[in-house]
């Protein structure tokens, strides 16, 4: 069953800002990381002419940034996440976002060929927020299976190639 992860975050300048250049000058490049990475099935995307979803919001918010895919599986989408040029771009995010005191990653099991609206999405953030991991919503350190069950984690540490 595919899984779908929403990430959030708050920028500390518009994206225009030259400040935010570290990273919006990296998104076609990850993007296409992505995109031709084992196990990647879609990803959300605006009408920008920008590679990514720049111009959308979470629901509800005007300032939180959005990014949303779905991968074949979990560990497909962690190999992705903390093993490849993500990661090391990612480091540096200090730069141009606030340090979020909530969760901003939540995943959760979609049906074969489903793709997730960014309100199904904050509904499975929030669920995460009020309630911790659940086979609802969950996050790598806490992952249950396609059955609902809680596994073990068994992620390679975290460290970019």
């Amino acid at each position: 069953m595919p899984i779908a992860q929403l990430n959030i975050a708050e920028s500390l300048y518009p994206m225009d800002d030259t400040r935010m250049a570290g990273f919006t000058d990296n998104i076609e490049q990850v993007n296409a990381l992505a995109d031709r990475s084992s196990g990647f099935i879609w990803r959300l995307v605006d009408d920008s002419d920008q590679d990514g979803a720049l111009l959308l919001r979470l629901p509800g918010s005007d300032t939180t940034l959005v990014n949303m895919s779905v991968w074949t599986d979990i560990e497909s989408l962690f190999a992705y996440m903390y093993k490849t040029v993500h990661a090391k771009i990612m480091r540096e995010r200090q730069q141009w976002f606030s340090t979020l005191t909530t969760h901003h990653l939540v995943l959760w099991y979609v049906a074969e060929g489903h793709i997730p609206s960014l309100e199904e999405a904050r509904e499975r953030l929030d669920h995460l927020k009020q309630n911790g991991p659940t086979p609802y919503a969950f996050t790598f350190s806490v992952p249950f299976n396609e059955d609902g069950v809680p596994v073990t984690p068994n992620f390679p540490k975290k460290d970019c190639a």
